[in-house]
């Protein structure tokens, strides 16, 4: 059995999924778990320091009876940047803002939109209507600071890019953080 099935049976068994697993050359494994998510879970379940307590009580039980050679092992959650791997990563969020880069530039589909090389995206996700997904953005400039900004500025025409999940290199939620509280800021029409 490989060290990824091991680990994802050993987080599976303890009611959490395997978001993401990283062996580096120093020794490290680092195992990046969340609660699994199903269409229609009206309650967003967080994932804590005890539940990443446990796990790691469990993995290192587990690979020390496979006898894995790691020298450090570190649990955690996903956080605000959680990647997006999987097709049901993108229904459940649907709506957010995330950062996608393709595998190859968007060339001629740009149609002088946006730079024909460019491959990062950074926008609201939503489903296609004919399948696949696709982002929709504005390219506002950044405004700075205590930047005044005049409210006659018309705001830039809003993009969309369509995509499939094989044409992606990466993708992952944007770092959009509310700071009053603890949930993310919801998406805004200019996918900010």
């Amino acid at each position: 059995m490989s060290l990824q099935q091991t680990i994802d049976d050993t987080v599976r068994g303890l009611g959490l999924e395997l978001v993401e697993l990283e062996r580096s050359a120093g020794g490290l494994l680092r195992v990046t778990v969340d609660f699994p998510w199903s269409p229609g879970d009206a309650t967003e379940r967080w994932v804590t320091v005890e539940d990443c307590e446990r796990v790691t009580r469990q993995l290192q039980y587990v690979l020390e009876v496979e006898g894995v050679d790691y020298k450090r092992l570190e649990v955690s959650s996903p956080g605000i940047d959680r990647p997006l791997r999987h097709a049901q990563d993108f229904e459940r969020f649907a709506g957010e803002v995330v950062d996608l880069v393709l595998k190859a530039p968007i060339g001629a589909a740009a149609a002088g939109q946006v730079a024909a090389n460019r491959k990062k995206f950074r926008g609201t996700l939503h489903r296609a209507e004919g399948g696949g997904w696709q982002i929709v953005w504005r390219d506002e400039p950044v405004v700075k600071p205590g930047q005044r900004v005049s409210a006659r500025r018309a705001p830039a025409p809003e993009q969309v890019l369509g995509f499939e999940l094989d044409e992606l290199q990466s993708a992952r939620l944007a770092p959009v953080v509310d700071f009053k509280g603890r949930r993310r800021q919801p998406a805004t029409d200019d996918g900010v």
